[in-house]
């Protein structure tokens, strides 16, 4: 039988890559010249933070970082964006949090969408991913299109594992 491993996690050295690509677009552009903004990823905390002295900077950064995180192959899916917030100084803020595995909700939503999604083989949620198998490895690729571009789905999956 066929199967996979079906993740939700950021690929953090992408990430890493995507932010260092963020930051030199950050030093050559016009209107950050002499700017104090930065992009800092915190790995513990799972966030990423991102600071200028206005808004539009701000929002200009967030655009930035979007932009190298697709080149990189990093979905946006996953990531809930803050409010700008001051941080005192004159500086302004905005987190990004990055969400890893599945919550209880995620959990009820997968197992509601691969029944609907008429899949015939199995399904089942260990440690953190869930081992599909099918006799068709056909019916697999289809279910994690499915899974992927389906709108109530706020998780960034990837494919682990794959064995025919």
């Amino acid at each position: 039988m066929a199967s996979f491993d079906l993740v939700s996690k950021v690929n953090e050295m992408e990430l890493q890559n995507a932010i260092g690509n963020a930051e030199k677009v950050i030093s050559g552009r016009f209107d950050f010249k002499g700017s104090d903004a930065k992009i800092d990823y915190k790995e513990k905390e799972k966030l990423i933070e991102l600071r200028a002295e206005d808004e539009t900077k701000v929002k200009a950064l967030l655009d930035i970082l979007r932009t190298a995180m697709g080149k990189r192959g990093i979905g946006f899916k996953g990531m809930k964006e803050s409010e700008i917030q001051a941080t005192g100084m004159k500086m302004k803020k905005m987190t990004l949090t990055l969400s890893a595995g599945f919550d209880k909700d995620a959990q009820k939503l997968m197992n509601r969408l691969i029944k609907e999604s008429g899949f015939k083989g199995k399904s089942q949620y260990m440690d953190e991913k869930y081992r599909i198998e099918s006799k068709s490895i056909d019916d697999l690729q289809n279910l994690f299109q499915f899974l992927k571009t389906h709108p109530d789905l706020d998780l960034h999956l990837s494919m682990e594992n794959m064995k025919r």
